[in-house]
């Protein structure tokens, strides 16, 4: 299995702890999708990553359509590690709550984050490259805030983001946020809660690959890899 990402792209990140979770290693492929390059859009005409391609060739373009077909073909044999519950309604909140990061927090908090403070940086100015738009950052920053606060409160009356066991939910909160944690963009002391919630699911060992990434010339926030942050 190979999995077309980048280090820094918060979708590509869920995709690798999900996998992890499953106990499946692919082969990393890093794509830097501003290249546009024409292999790569054979693939995925919409130029995004994650990409995953099965050993035999099958290619499963986008987050969504990943997360389902990795349910749907691996998902049963996990028994109750699966990460999209069997119950229609714990799916339903599932999906939900992942729609809610992998959409609505990508569009106000990682991507602009990321875009500004990683992509750009390395994008050439003809492709949008340049020094980041620092109004987009502090609206980015300033998001973030009612999102942690959020996840504190679903904790107040659950165990898990989605309920009584990590989903993918979870893994969709966490991948986002470890992205912009690098950066040194998450304000910890805005609720408790998601903080605790945060230190116990970048514990466990599916999230140690990320933790040891690092970036030339662009060295992780302190408390980025430390459990006890």
């Amino acid at each position: 299995m190979q999995l077309y990402h980048h280090p820094f792209c918060a979708h590509s990140r869920l995709v690798r702890l999900a996998l992890s979770e499953m106990g499946i290693e692919p082969e990393l492929i890093e794509e830097r999708v501003w290249e546009r390059r024409p292999e790569f859009l054979m693939l995925d005409p919409a130029g995004a990553t994650p990409v995953l391609v099965e050993d035999d060739g099958f290619v499963v373009p986008g987050i969504d359509p990943i997360t389902e077909y990795l349910d749907e073909t691996r998902g049963s044999a996990l028994g109750a590690r699966r990460l999209l519950p069997v119950h229609i309604g714990e799916r339903v909140e599932v999906r939900r709550l992942s729609s809610w990061f992998n959409h609505k927090f990508f569009a106000e908090v990682s991507e602009p984050l990321v875009r500004e403070k990683v992509y750009k940086r390395y994008t050439p100015r003809e492709l949008g490259g340049g020094p980041p738009d620092m109004a987009t950052i502090r609206a980015a920053r300033s998001n973030i805030r009612y999102h942690l606060q959020y996840i504190g409160w679903l904790l107040k009356a659950r165990n898990w983001l989605a309920g009584d066991r990590m989903t993918y939910a979870d893994l969709a909160a966490a991948a986002h946020i470890s992205s912009v944690d690098y950066l040194g963009d998450v304000p910890w002391d805005e609720d408790e809660g998601a903080k605790i919630w945060y230190a116990r699911i970048k514990s466990r060992p599916s999230f140690r690959p990320l933790l040891a990434l690092t970036m030339a010339g662009m060295p992780p926030a302190p408390c980025y890899a430390d459990l006890d942050f």
